[in-house]
């Protein structure tokens, strides 16, 4: 996608340079990264290949709250079907992205390759984000 008149796309708001952990990597591993980076989510990579996200919001819902394991492997408990946006992607789509699959980040990739990540404050200075997260707030979220 590219560019519209007076739009932004993805590539101009992108965090770049994200934080991943290996699928093989422990819950509390991926929690101390997030602690290291002030964050709050993490991606899981097998190789270079990208293959989850785990939240903060994860480690609580699928590990403390039915009484796992900081040992466990985050790739048990990350997101995995993912959905991605591509850096020419309009910051408009990236917000109907969001509001339809009710998730708050978005992994951005280019030819299979991890670029950054998209979070709703990214887009907030782009667009209404009251609007967006009201939508997001209204969907059930996804566990």
């Amino acid at each position: 996608m590219t560019q519209d008149a007076g739009g932004r796309t993805v590539a101009d708001v992108v965090t770049p340079d994200p934080v991943t952990v290996p699928v093989t990597a422990t819950v509390r591993e991926a929690a101390a990264a997030m602690r290291d980076g002030d964050i709050g989510d993490v991606l899981v990579v097998e190789g270079s290949r990208l293959v989850g996200i785990v939240t903060d919001r994860d480690l609580v819902v699928r590990v403390l709250a039915v009484g796992g394991s900081p040992e466990d492997p985050v790739g048990q408990v990350a997101s995995g079907d993912l959905v991605t946006l591509a850096p020419g992607d309009t910051v408009e789509r990236a917000a109907e992205v969001m509001a339809e699959h009710a998730v708050r980040r978005l992994p951005v990739v280019d030819e299979g390759g991890i670029v950054g990540i998209v979070s709703l404050g990214d887009l907030a200075s782009e667009r209404d984000a009251g609007e967006v997260l009201a939508e997001i707030s209204e969907e059930p979220a996804d566990d």
